[in-house]
């Protein structure tokens, strides 16, 4: 591998940092048919994890797995179809016999599937495209209960359930199917806690009481220094020790950043040099240069009112109470109503999130591309 340092999804073991405790409470779990909800800020690593923990030997050996991202998705019908790609996708692979079972169950949309020269399947559905979204959905589930392995199925960002037309319709639909498969485990992640909160731990939910909830932490600061040294010292190149206790408190620990400013450094880097603290901001610099005009764009997307609360929120950094007479008059805004009609917008789009009652930026690198830009101070 080029670069150690993966940005885009999960590599195997080797360049997979620590979560050695979560991966075994997490495999031990699902393995004794627990079905799970795993709640985290996003980019702090729950899908790698996800992975992770699916090719572990007590799972990879025993269980046919899949992994459903339904953060695209809009509405029952594209939850069927990304649902039944992804696990067409994955049976391809293990021989005809293996997909045949799948295909073969899921009549409504035979019709809908073409077969490439070697005679593979290819979904060929569009989301938004099944005619009949309830009926492939208990084919799907069918076919979960009559499979010749057990299955672990994760469905990734799992609170996007929320903003369907009719959502509670389909919570109510999903925990029924769910509660009724007994040839699966379902672990179930997402990223916007009051959301997932609402979903299983609410009484008047569908699926209320109906999984163990387990939350995940930034990654230990000496566990991923650890880490960071053991792949620079294994392709001839030394890293100095201040380096990563300075990225990890600049970007609060999370996965993502510091996977990304640690490519950039290791890239940087020659055969047989040393990688120094000198080194981060220019490291930084490359990757706010690179994305520039898509902040820029994202700005100019802003009405006055979201820009002005977006500001505030930047400098904040951890902003609360912004419906405040305080927090008001500290940044000029409008008026508390117009801050709060501006905030769910910002949320809407995502240019920011919440935890807590806590406001922030969901992007760790906008902040510094609107102090490069001097719109914010540093």
């Amino acid at each position: 591998m080029n670069n150690p340092f993966v940005t885009k999804g999960y590599a195997g073991p080797k360049y997979f940092c620590d979560r050695v405790k979560e991966t075994k409470d997490l495999v031990k779990l699902l393995t004794n048919d627990n079905n799970m909800a795993l709640i985290s800020p996003r980019r702090i690593g729950k899908t790698d994890l996800i992975h992770h923990c699916f090719s572990q030997p007590e799972i990879k050996k025993h269980y046919y797995t899949f992994i459903i991202d339904i953060y695209a998705t809009n509405s029952l019908s594209d939850f069927v179809e990304v649902f039944g790609k992804a696990i067409l996708d994955e049976l391809k692979p293990l021989g005809r016999k293996v997909w045949e079972g799948f295909f073969n169950t899921i009549k409504s949309i035979q019709q809908q599937i073409s077969f490439d020269m070697n005679g593979n399947p290819v979904w060929g559905l569009g989301l938004g495209s099944s005619v009949n979204p309830s009926t492939t959905l208990d084919e799907i589930f069918n076919y979960l209960n009559v499979s010749e392995k057990p299955c672990m199925v994760a469905i990734d960002e799992f609170q996007r359930i929320v903003d369907y037309p009719n959502g509670q319709n389909v919570e109510a639909a999903l925990r029924t199917h769910i509660q009724r498969c007994n040839n699966a485990t379902f672990l179930f992640s997402g990223s916007k806690r009051h959301l997932m909160t609402e979903i299983f731990l609410s009484p008047s939910r569908p699926f209320y009481q109906s999984v163990i909830t387990m939350g995940l932490d930034p990654i230990s600061e000496e566990k991923y220094a650890e880490f960071a040294r053991r792949l620079f010292a294994e392709n001839g190149k030394s890293l100095d020790d201040d380096v990563v206790p300075l990225v990890y408190q600049r970007f609060d620990g999370v996965t993502a950043y510091l996977q990304r400013i640690m490519n950039v450094l290791y890239m940087n880097t020659e055969k047989g040099g040393r990688c120094t603290a000198g080194m981060i901001e220019e490291a930084i610099d490359f990757i706010i240069n690179l994305n520039s005009e898509h902040y820029e764009t994202l700005f100019s997307q802003m009405s006055e009112k979201q820009r002005q609360v977006f500001l505030a929120i930047a400098i904040e950094k951890r902003a609360k109470n912004i419906s405040s007479g305080e927090f008001v008059k500290k940044y000029r805004l409008m008026s508390a109503s117009s801050t709060v009609s501006a905030v769910r917008g910002l949320l809407d789009k995502d240019f920011i999130t919440h935890e807590n009652n806590t406001y922030y930026v969901y992007d760790y690198f906008f902040p510094v591309w609107l102090a490069k830009r001097g719109y914010i101070n540093p």
